[in-house]
């Protein structure tokens, strides 16, 4: 059974920068397409950005782009997110969501994390 597990969530003022982990167990990551969203309170789940599965193709949601990079280890079953000059805004749940298809629509995850709060203070 696979299981996804995020870290490195916290608190961080406006401008600072934070890294996302997600290790995968009971499957191989390598063959699955990688994403990161996140939920915001009181707001729906949206989608940050996926990787594929030979880590060469990337996509990012326009209100990251330049800030957050997507990565991953397939060696260490790892999925990152690395986030740069964060904001207020960027203060969510985040979660991680494997996928076979390379998509932003979240319907089409089936394994997900539990999440890691990210907090942004101004």
């Amino acid at each position: 059974q696979v299981q996804l597990v995020e870290s490195g969530g916290g608190l961080v003022q406006a401008g600072g920068s934070l890294r996302l982990s997600c290790t995968m167990s009971g499957g191989t990551l390598s063959t699955y397409h990688m994403a990161w969203f996140r939920q915001a309170p009181g707001k729906e789940r949206k989608f940050v950005a996926i990787i594929n599965t030979g880590a060469w193709r990337t996509m990012t949601t326009d209100s990251v782009k330049g800030r957050f990079t997507i990565s991953r280890d397939n060696a260490k079953n790892t999925l990152y997110l690395q986030m740069n000059t964060l904001k207020p805004e960027d203060t969510a749940v985040y979660y991680c969501a494997a996928s076979r298809d390379f998509v932003s629509d979240q319907t089409k995850y089936f394994e997900w994390g539990q999440g890691t709060q990210v907090t942004v203070s101004s």
